[in-house]
């Protein structure tokens, strides 16, 4: 199956060089969900692109009877970000002209939404189908508005052209899957949101991590958001409903590194979920059972951040992976002192019981600074 391959541009430079996105889309021969996959919106996190890579020269071998609907990939989705440097690092993670993060950026139609509960008791008795019709049609009305403004004389700063730009890629999808790694090391694992436990299964990854609070200005909060929204109306005026819409951050590893053990994990888990949701047809998968995977489910609210409370080196911190128990040494700060006194070494012990999932790449750290994230 071979895509079709559009490019758009996105920012001209003082320069006058210009940063364009490029976008693969493969469309099967019969008709289905549309699934939108992106990856290296932060700068560092640059592992998704090798699964994109690899995920279209696996499709490139598949037959367009095997896709059901249409798949678009978007790598590099913000080279704003992926360029830019300090010395030999690629933070990447905000929009320094604007002090913003790259993923904290996007538009969340509820928040401009007229009157849900009055649109939901309007489609109370449609069927569900045209219920989505319906509303994706109204989501689709708000956000063009926002073009008027960009192209207004006065404008806008890039950000809102930035998102705008990526969001009208993705907004008539069913399917959404963001692919990022942790700034710092990190563990391979999923952000999902309520009542999609099963479908996380889906990935084939350890551990998943529920968003049970989120603002709407990431990009995949954004995305299911304002569905979530709806099925909350729905549900207090008595009819339970789930729509097919899911919306995924799968988080790859380390950032500035393509680990392969992560990138081959990411690719495994993105293919079986294309299977399992009906839009890839595999001969012989055998990518793995979703059935028996025991995966540990994990509250993004009940995640404790561990800042450095004095300024030093770090040593002897528990690997990430591992089981901690309340009480227990995490780490310790070698600190050094201008007070004319020997320096000491501090003790850090966890709070509560959790697995350690993410870590700092710098062993230096300032007083306040990052150092370890626990899950409990």
């Amino acid at each position: 199956m071979i895509p079709t391959i559009s490019t758009i541009p996105l920012r001209q430079m003082a320069s006058g060089d210009r940063l364009s996105l490029q976008v693969y889309k493969f469309i099967g021969a019969q008709p289905g969900k549309k699934v939108y996959i992106q990856s290296n919106l932060h700068g560092a996190e640059i592992a998704g692109n090798a699964v994109i890579h690899q995920l279209i020269e696996f499709l490139l071998t598949v037959n367009d009877t095997d896709l059901s609907g249409e798949i678009w990939l978007v790598p590099v989705c913000n080279p704003m970000g992926t360029n830019a440097r300090a010395h030999n690092f690629s933070p990447g993670r905000y929009c320094v002209y604007e002090f913003k993060d790259w993923n904290r950026i996007f538009w969340d139609y509820e928040k401009e939404a007229d009157d849900l509960a009055g649109f939901a008791k309007s489609q109370l008795n449609l069927d569900l189908e045209l219920v989505k019709q319906n509303y994706r049609a109204l989501i689709q009305q708000k956000f063009v508005q926002l073009l008027k403004k960009i192209t207004s004389p006065s404008s806008v700063l890039y950000t809102e052209k930035f998102r705008y730009q990526l969001q009208s890629l993705c907004l008539d999808a069913d399917y959404l899957i963001d692919l990022h790694s942790s700034t710092n090391q990190g563990l391979n694992y999923l952000y999902y949101f309520r009542d999609r436990e099963t479908s996380a299964k889906h990935f084939l990854i350890d551990l998943g991590i529920w968003l049970d609070e989120y603002d709407g200005d990431a990009f995949d909060e954004a995305f299911i958001k304002p569905w979530l929204a709806l099925e909350e109306c729905f549900k207090k005026l008595g009819r339970e409903i789930q729509f097919d819409i899911e919306a995924w951050t799968l988080e790859l590893g380390t950032g500035m590194q393509m680990i392969p053990d992560a990138v081959a994990k990411g690719l495994r888990g993105v293919k079986n979920y294309l299977v399992q949701k009906g839009v890839l047809k595999i001969a012989d998968c055998n990518l793995g059972n979703t059935h028996s995977l025991i995966m540990k489910f994990k509250t993004r609210s009940k995640v404790k951040k561990y800042y450095a409370p004095v300024g030093g080196m770090i040593q002897s911190r528990v690997e990430l992976g591992s089981e901690v128990k309340a009480g227990e040494r995490i780490y310790q700060i070698l600190s050094f002192n201008k007070e004319g006194k020997l320096p000491r070494v501090i003790d850090i012990c966890a709070e509560e019981d959790g697995l350690v999932y993410d870590a700092s790449i710098n062993q230096s750290v300032n007083e306040g600074e990052f150092v370890i994230g626990i899950s409990s």
